[in-house]
């Protein structure tokens, strides 16, 4: 029986995001050894000292080429040398608006033995997955500066959606939470008060498609200000939550320190009918760039979820215990430097208890 092979592209990109990355390669390659099934890896070099060397932030031909792998693996992205922007908006939203990357996944999961500043709440409530639309909104860059430099300066960005957009990012809510079969409850961040016109379209096309296409679910709306609020006090409530570009981006980081903080938090850019971009959500923190300090859970977590895309669920599974089981029994804590372990150390851990 021939095994299954999936190619995947390898961003490292900058600071401790090549040191990350190989850590979640050593995890990867051990599950699919595992579990019979086979990765080819192709990494590029996109990031700081590839601008700073040549001038060029991504190449013109760097979307096509990525649409031939079946998933994309990113470390991290930004250089202390390069102004902030230039990288995050010329590969990151490049990326994921070339390659319609419309949805951002963010699962928000306390593992065992991860400290959460919330008092008297452990693993059992905090367990739940944000949807961020991730094309769309204040983020299209809509808008403009006239009269810069003068009294009279006029700053304008727009947040534009339309109901294609909506309907689809709302469609992988509803079914994501299906499939979940956990509380059966989503949740629809926004403001409806304020944002009138942008949020009214939001609002009405999530009763109109929940009540016409998933009766099983039930559906909530919250305030972005009161969802805040309820991911601090009581976040056992929530089982999905769908938003927006800019609200998701606000409350996932929200989520990600509740989780243990951004060592231990991973995403997805998902384009369910095209490729799909995998990475840790802290950011290079070039500081520990070559300590071996940083913590590669993120990234490996991200993997884990990349196995879980792919369809390798077994694996995916199994890299999540092994995560969990290192959490609970091995690391004195999630910030650099203080795991009792170095970073190899850590994916060594986690490779071993698959």
């Amino acid at each position: 029986m021939t095994q299954k092979t999936y190619k995947i592209a390898v961003l490292p990109g900058d600071g401790t995001g090549p040191e990350v990355v190989r850590e979640g390669l050593k995890v990867l390659e051990t599950a699919s050894g595992k579990y019979g099934f086979r990765m080819e890896f192709t990494e590029f070099d996109f990031g700081g000292d590839r601008y700073l060397s040549t001038g060029e932030v991504l190449p013109e031909s760097a979307p096509e080429e990525l649409r031939r792998f079946d998933a994309i693996y990113l470390g991290a992205i930004g250089h202390p040398d390069v102004k902030p922007g230039v990288l995050e908006k010329g590969i990151l939203l490049k990326l994921r608006f070339e390659l319609d990357q419309y949805i951002n996944l963010r699962p928000v999961k306390l593992y065992p033995g991860v400290e959460t500043p919330l008092r008297n709440k452990g693993p059992e409530h905090i367990d739940y997955v944000v949807v961020r639309e991730n094309t769309g909104g204040l983020y299209t860059g809509t808008g403009g500066i006239s009269m810069k430099g003068t009294p009279h300066e006029v700053a304008v960005q727009s947040a534009v959606y339309n109901r294609f957009q909506v309907d689809r990012c709302l469609r992988y809510a509803f079914e994501l939470t299906r499939n979940r079969n956990r509380k059966k409850t989503l949740a629809l961040c926004g403001k409806t008060n304020v944002l009138t016109y942008v949020f009214d379209l939001w609002e009405r096309a999530f009763h109109e498609m929940g009540g016409r296409d998933y009766p099983d679910i039930t559906r909530e709306y919250y305030h972005v200000d009161a969802t805040c609020m309820w991911m601090v006090k009581n976040p056992e409530w929530f089982d999905v939550i769908v938003t927006d570009n800019m609200f998701g981006d606000i409350i996932t980081d929200l989520g990600a320190i509740t989780q243990g903080g951004m060592g231990i938090a991973a995403g997805g850019n998902i384009n369910p009918e095209g490729v799909s971009m995998f990475e840790p959500i802290g950011g290079s923190a070039p500081k520990y760039t070559g300590k071996h300090v940083i913590n590669p859970l993120a990234a490996i977590a991200s993997a884990q979820m990349m196995l879980a895309h792919l369809g390798e669920n077994r694996a995916a599974e199994a890299v999540e215990k092994a995560i969990m089981f290192v959490t609970a029994n091995k690391l004195k804590g999630m910030g650099a430097g203080r795991m009792g372990y170095s970073t190899p150390e850590v994916g060594d851990l986690v490779a071993e208890h698959l």
